[in-house]
């Protein structure tokens, strides 16, 4: 049950029988806290006109990026406020996925039948003592 719809019974408990909060909180099993709690307004429109023009200039910007530039001009909202509104405005860019590769079928390597028949190439580096290093072309 919604803490409201407790708030409200509480309040009517105590108009009609003349109780005590803490005794009305007690009968509809909700907390005083819940009881004195005042929401704050949530007046998003400033955070929306930031998300706006931010997603404007850069098109491809995701949260993060969006998130630090508005720190960056002052403003100490939470991430998940700001994140809450940025989802609402529908502005959640879908995330590319890694492209699937062909499966490789790997092919027995072919053996020569004959001397000469295949030929290898190969780079070597070495160091002579006096520390110059030198490199070769093996065949």
């Amino acid at each position: 049950m919604p803490t409201a719809v407790r708030k409200s019974w509480a309040q009517t408990l105590q108009s009609q029988y003349s109780i005590t909060i803490k005794m009305s909180c007690t009968i509809v099993n909700l907390s005083r806290c819940a009881y004195y709690y005042q929401p704050k307004s949530a007046d998003d429109t400033m955070i929306i006109s930031l998300l706006k023009s931010i997603t404007d200039k850069h098109l491809r910007w995701g949260f993060p990026k969006c998130f630090h530039r508005i720190r960056k001009l002052g403003y100490t909202w939470n991430h998940k406020r700001i994140y809450r509104v940025y989802c609402q405005l529908k502005l959640n860019i879908r995330s590319k996925r890694n492209k699937r590769l062909p499966q490789r079928y790997p092919e027995p390597l072919s053996v020569p039948s004959r001397l000469g028949e295949c030929w290898s190439m190969d780079f070597m580096s070495d160091s002579s003592q006096n520390h110059r290093r030198f490199r070769t072309f093996n065949v």
